[in-house]
């Protein structure tokens, strides 16, 4: 069996990705001292809607974070687990079409 190497877009793809995941709680940290929502947030609180909300489904990772972590280091595996699994089914899928 022979050991093919990554072109040179995935190899920069993947550093891409590895600096995105790195930065995520800086990210999340500036998010925090400017008081940014999300705009369906701000939607939900204009028109009252956010009054009636409830979760009906607990999240994976709430508010991308992890409960029991910081929030740096909640934000960091947050940031780890969503792009593994999100990379994961990209190349699954990328497989299956290939075949």
């Amino acid at each position: 069996m022979t050991v093919r190497s990554a072109p040179a877009w995935v190899r920069g793809a993947g550093l891409c990705l590895l600096a995105l995941v790195v930065l995520a709680p800086a990210f999340a940290w500036a998010s925090g001292a400017v008081g940014y929502a999300e705009p369906l947030e701000h939607a939900a609180a204009a028109t009252g809607a956010a009054d009636d909300a409830g979760t009906t489904i607990p999240g994976l990772l709430p508010d991308y974070s992890v409960p029991g972590l910081g929030p740096s280091l909640g934000t960091l595996v947050s940031a780890v687990v969503g792009t593994a699994l999100t990379l994961g089914v990209a190349v699954a899928a990328g497989r299956l079409l290939e075949e």
